[in-house]
């Protein structure tokens, strides 16, 4: 059965836009043209992946995100105006997968989409990842330094995942951006200093530090020598 696209989209021009081309592509889709709605309609019939409007009446889209987010683990891609480095920051925090700035190629967008629910994709047998005291379960998606569990984000799982995948391997901004958000956010991001910053903080909290930096290169995951 084709999947479920709920769009959430507050300007009837655009909503329809999304709707008829995505049908076109063989999604069923969703519309609700401001947030409570569109909570009250992915409770009443779950999508498979959201479209969310950042600027909505209402409640606004970061706190759909934040809702939608702590009720289940659907894909969400979030639109928005907004494309300084902090807003996008913040709206992935919020929970959002993905963001696409507004005005978009629609191909683009299919893109984001097919990426998307490639990444949601049931994952094959499950693995204990590991390297030095730090471990992660794929299955569970928890973490453990030594005997301490250790809470982590999607986006926080994704990026560890890839480091443990790749001991010892210097893994470049490219590659990482590549791997862990399907694009290039541009030179000028600061997206992944952000996330590493999250992890070292999570995991030296119990141990030594074992992501590091190379310089003008990207980082790598290794004991300090």
């Amino acid at each position: 059965m084709a999947e479920r696209i709920l769009v959430i989209e507050d300007e009837e021009r655009i909503a329809q836009f999304l709707k008829r081309g995505l049908i076109y592509e063989g999604y069923r889709v969703d519309v609700a043209y401001d947030g409570q709605v569109g909570l009250d309609t992915a409770r009443d019939q779950p999508p498979d992946l959201v479209i969310l409007d950042w600027m909505l009446p209402g409640l606004d889209g970061l706190e759909v995100c934040r809702r939608l987010r702590a009720a289940s683990d659907v894909p969400i891609l979030m639109l928005t105006a907004k494309d300084e480095v902090p807003d996008r920051v913040m709206g992935l925090d919020a929970g959002a997968d993905d963001y696409l700035i507004k005005p978009f190629d629609f191909d683009e967008l299919l893109a984001r989409i097919r990426a998307l629910f490639r990444r949601a994709a049931p994952s094959s047998k499950p693995e204990i990842l590991r390297f030095a005291d730090l471990t992660l379960d794929t299955g569970t998606h928890r973490a453990q330094r030594g005997e301490i569990f250790i809470d982590l984000t999607a986006k926080e799982y994704e990026l560890l995942e890839l480091f443990l995948r790749n001991p010892r391997r210097v893994l470049t901004r490219e590659l990482i951006f590549d791997r862990v958000w399907g694009y290039d956010f541009g030179g000028e991001s600061n997206i992944i200093e952000v996330y590493v910053r999250y992890l070292r903080q999570k995991t030296e909290e119990h141990g030594p530090r074992l992501i590091h930096t190379v310089r003008g290169v990207g980082y790598v995951l290794r004991e300090d020598e």
